[in-house]
């Protein structure tokens, strides 16, 4: 048969293989996993994650697979990856890809799930598990090439809850060994279940929208492996048919092609980003930017006295979600450039502690937020890849101090140190791990390749 764009993706799933993941892929998606566990881990602590083992705890069939920082719990996998995805952006903590998506979250939940459901005779091993991870991976990131609308700040539907559910598919297809055709059919049946709106970000129902693709996608391959059958040319542009079109207003598919003695990952040659305190990414530009420019108040008032600010002017880009001048949740505070800016001109950083109600509401942070106005210069696009922070000071002497952001620690650009992530993910850990499981998990995703069961992990 004549080979389609959906076809292309299926064989690729189908034939791509351990030996064709180089060293910086494996490394690379290995920081991935452990930040992203680290995440779950913290996330776990939250309310979200509370009201949503809650609502899977109702179900109690098959109880095999293991839930983030809950000991001694365990759930069916597909709600184990739908409570451990909701964890995983319970904080807006997670990593983040270019064109925007959160693509671990959406991936590693459904796998680490599958992995205990399996029986012992089938059990993958670790490098079966980096591969099906890095799968899951790749088909987002081509995905989200299909269309230039995927390369800036998302205005319609929250890029995970799309082509997230679609890696989850792809991921959860490649670790249980389904054939070309069933790969197929598991896109098909993952397109049906995808796709949340933007309205629902800033509130408690976002992380549903990443507990939804790594459960959605893990139930289309089940789906999938028991006969059923869907569009096979779901992901082909076909005029007056949309089928993954749907989510795009300009499309552009383009076949993915069968790896042979080579195939290079998209991770090869694109970092991911890794957050260093639980917001949206857009904030951590004008965190830095904020930063800045408190440092350079304090070398010019000998401290920082917020009584000396006329005016607090940010310089950002248009994006109507994250553009909240006066935010009243954790969730609010977490999309908002105003806020963000103001708490690290204050406390001299932006953490978890930033977003706790009393936090939010004391009234130095609250006369600080009244001082700012925001402006949008043309050259500052919703585009995390060219965006930038800037936050200026009018001091009442008629002084004005600036900083400016163009690429934060922790973006692509500027990756993490394995000091700075390892860091990270002990301080996420020890809120519901002891030191010593911690240290296990680290020395266990760093030696992933060698690991025979990946259950264990």
């Amino acid at each position: 048969p004549e080979e389609t764009v959906t076809s292309s993706f299926a064989s690729f799933i189908h034939a791509v293989r351990p030996e064709h993941l180089s060293k910086t892929v494996c490394h690379r998606s290995k920081r991935m996993i452990l930040d992203s566990i680290g995440v779950g881990l913290v996330g776990s602590t939250t309310h979200v994650f509370d009201i949503a083992l809650q609502y899977c705890r109702l179900y109690s069939s098959v109880a095999v697979s293991s839930v983030y920082g809950k000991p001694g719990v365990k759930l069916s996998p597909t709600l184990a990856a739908f409570t451990n995805g909701v964890a995983t952006h319970s904080m807006d903590f997670d990593d983040t890809w270019h064109p925007a998506t959160h693509p671990s979250g959406a991936v590693l939940p459904a796998l680490l799930a599958a992995s205990q459901m399996l029986p012992p005779s089938t059990k993958p091993n670790g490098m079966d598990f980096l591969l099906a991870f890095n799968v899951g991976l790749e088909v987002q990131g081509r995905l989200m090439h299909f269309s230039t609308e995927a390369h800036n700040i998302p205005k319609r539907f929250h890029p995970p809850s799309v082509v997230g559910t679609m890696g989850s598919a792809a991921a959860t297809a490649k670790l249980l060994s389904l054939s070309t055709a069933q790969c197929a059919h598991a896109l098909g049946i993952a397109a049906s279940l995808a796709g949340a709106p933007m309205a629902n970000a800033a509130t408690q129902a976002k992380p549903l929208h990443v507990g939804n693709a790594t459960r959605l996608g893990f139930e289309a391959a089940l789906l999938a492996a028991r006969g059923m059958e869907a569009n096979p040319l779901i992901l082909d542009d076909i005029p007056g048919c949309s089928g993954f079109s749907a989510f795009y207003s300009v499309y552009q598919p383009k076949p993915l092609s069968t790896p042979s003695d080579h195939h290079e990952f998209l991770l090869e040659k694109q970092d991911i980003a890794f957050k260093r305190f639980p917001a949206h990414l857009g904030m951590h530009w004008v965190v830095d930017a904020a930063l800045s420019v408190r440092n350079l108040f304090i070398n010019y008032a000998g401290s920082f006295s917020p009584s000396l600010i006329r005016t607090v002017v940010l310089k950002i880009p248009v994006s109507k979600y994250i553009n909240r001048p006066f935010p009243s949740s954790e969730h609010q505070a977490r999309h908002s450039f105003q806020f963000n800016a103001c708490a690290a001109l204050l406390d001299g950083e932006v953490g978890l502690s930033s977003f706790t109600e009393s936090s939010i509401q004391r009234q130095e942070l609250r006369e600080l937020l009244d001082k700012v106005v925001v402006e949008h210069p043309e050259d500052n696009v919703a585009n995390f890849d060219k965006m930038y922070g800037e936050v200026a000071l009018l001091l009442h002497s008629g002084d004005v101090l600036t900083g400016k952001c163009d690429t934060f620690y922790g973006h692509w650009r500027k990756p993490l140190s394995k000091e700075s992530l390892l860091k990270k993910f002990r301080s996420n850990a020890s809120h519901v791990l002891p030191e010593e499981k911690i240290e296990t998990i680290i020395t266990m995703v760093d030696n992933l390749e060698n690991l025979s069961d990946s259950s264990q992990l």
